[in-house]
């Protein structure tokens, strides 16, 4: 019983956290620099995700270096948010909403919470028990950026 809820737990927490990477074609009609720099920062953590996401899923084996760089990746990527975004940038194809420069110190916080998130997992994802709860908090993290400054 125990195994099933954790598959279960397990599984939704994949879900979730695969539903809020960005499609890795999404927004290539994007024509200011800016914005498309930010995207394809967004779509490294995305893919990133995904591989974590597939070996949480055991549709790829758990590998520690391949999960431990993924979280690195992830980590550096975070870490440049607030930079990408420092320039008040659009384009019709952004996402991003203009809250995010209203409240700047709230939206760099969440910045580097996704960083430490992926930070500490890539500390911790030395066995595959390991993965679903570093995708989590890594999850958690890129959820409460993305239900205020994401469209």
């Amino acid at each position: 019983m125990t195994s099933k809820f954790f598959t279960l737990a397990l599984t939704g927490a994949t879900a979730a956290v695969l539903a809020l990477a960005p499609a890795t074609d999404a927004h290539s009609d994007a024509s200011n620099p800016a914005v498309k720099a930010r995207m394809e920062a967004m779509k490294v953590i995305g893919a990133q995700t995904k591989v974590l996401g597939d070996m949480a899923k055991g549709a790829t084996e758990f590998d520690a270096a391949a999960a431990q760089a993924a979280a690195a990746t992830m980590a550096a990527e975070a870490a440049k948010i607030p930079a990408l975004f420092e320039p008040q940038e659009d384009d019709p194809e952004s996402e991003a909403k203009p809250i995010i420069w209203d409240d700047w110190d709230d939206f760099t916080a969440k910045a580097m919470d996704l960083e430490a998130a992926a930070t500490a997992a890539e500390a911790s994802l030395t066995e595959a028990g390991a993965v679903g709860p570093a995708l989590g908090q890594i999850g958690g993290a890129c959820k409460a950026c993305h239900s205020t400054y994401r469209e």
